[in-house]
């Protein structure tokens, strides 16, 4: 009876097995068929991984993958471990994996000493008395040791194979002036450039203005009228940026950065980054329509002066804000509570794409609501280069 019993069972499960297959295949090409009917490829900033596990980590970013991200900018702290780990984890997900590690601001390190900080025009340190808000600790791009930091930093991380780029952050001053929509936040009227804060006034940097030009920064009445002095900052960034990408590009990995809009039309004038003499692979700017008090027309009308900016000699990536409390929106007072609704994110995806655009960059999944992913899924299905 046993041996009939076991007999049966061996042609059930044969009979059975090939459907299931079957049902399991079909499953498969649905999905790749409706991946492969995306026209707008779609990146992703986020953090992690806090404690989530291994398994949760595949399940989020097998999630992702599905509803039509291709890669991730992610941040996940300084140790390259962390990046191997999550990293090997995102390849197997069939995710881009690039690494988001801000550049300039760096908080206490036993590695930097606290004059490697930007000193303002009042003489105070980002270190000690930083602007606007407590982590504003900018380091001071015109010293060896920040750039051998930086270096040594990404040049680790650069190494892991799980690693397919690094994504530059906060690679820029602090803003001299703030987007207009953060005023309220901070009780502020930035009308002009204020010295409190405008960097970098440390010796370094007199000191190697007045050699390049003769001019003593500190004697000019209103140094926000002299061009030579913000061309000089640009090109401290610029050249900071070049160095790390020249190190990047040579172990085979790319290099790419997120940016302040423009860049002629805000970046080099609030944050000193003129990005279109940048030797990277990628520009995301973050348009983030509401910090300037703009609609989505506005982040057309950015991603068309950027492309224009870097002659489409490399892909643009237009950022986009997104709103994670789109019933309370006109309640919240503040502006990080902000960003696109659902009925604005098709939009600001189209203005994006006929503008010149690559694709977009999410800020971040998850402020993206139940309603947000319904309009994603089918904006990124149609093409808007036509």
């Amino acid at each position: 009876m046993n041996k009939l019993f076991t007999i049966f069972s061996f042609l059930l499960l044969a009979a059975c097995n090939p459907a299931s297959e079957k049902k399991s295949d079909s499953q498969d090409e649905s999905k790749t068929h409706a991946l492969s009917a995306i026209k707008v490829p779609v990146y992703a900033w986020m953090g992690g991984p806090g404690r989530a596990t291994d398994k949760e980590i595949k399940a989020n970013f097998m999630d992702l993958k599905n509803k039509g991200i291709i890669g991730l900018m992610y941040n996940g702290g300084h140790d390259p471990e962390t990046y191997k780990r999550v990293g090997g984890i995102a390849k197997k997900a069939g995710l881009e994996f690039h690494t988001w590690i801000p550049a300039m601001i760096q908080a206490e390190n036993p590695k930097l000493d606290p004059e490697l900080y930007a000193t303002n025009g009042l003489g105070e340190s980002a270190f000690t008395k930083p602007a606007y808000v407590d982590y504003y600790k900018f380091l001071c791009p015109n010293r060896e040791e920040v750039y051998q930091f930086l270096a040594g930093l990404y040049g680790s991380i650069a190494d892991l194979p799980e690693v397919d780029g690094i994504h530059l952050d906060y690679i820029r001053y602090p803003d001299v002036i703030l987007a207009e929509g953060l005023w309220a936040k901070y009780n502020l009227v930035m009308d002009r450039e204020y010295p409190q804060f405008d960097y970098c006034y440390c010796d370094h940097c007199v000191n190697g203005f007045k050699e390049k030009t003769g001019m003593d920064i500190k004697s000019v009445e209103d140094p926000s009228q002299v061009e030579e002095w913000k061309q000089y900052r640009y090109d401290l960034i610029t050249n900071i940026v070049n160095r790390l990408a020249e190190m990047v590009h040579a172990k085979g990995k790319e290099i790419n950065a997120a940016v302040f809009p423009g860049p002629n039309s805000i970046a080099k004038k609030i944050v000193r980054q003129e990005w279109d003499k940048w030797n990277i692979d990628a520009f995301y700017p973050m348009n983030y329509n509401d910090f300037y008090l703009k609609g989505t027309k506005w982040i057309g009308e950015v991603s068309n002066e950027g492309v224009t900016a870097i002659n489409n000699r490399k892909p643009l990536y237009s950022g986009l804000f997104i709103c994670p409390r789109p019933e309370s929106k006109t309640d919240e007072p503040d502006p990080e509570g902000h960003g696109l609704i659902p009925e604005e994110l098709e939009d600001a995806i189209r203005e994006s794409m006929e503008n010149g655009a690559a694709g977009v960059c999410l800020f971040t999944p998850g402020r993206m609501t139940g309603e947000h992913w319904k309009v994603f899924e089918t904006a990124i299905r149609k093409d808007f280069t036509k």
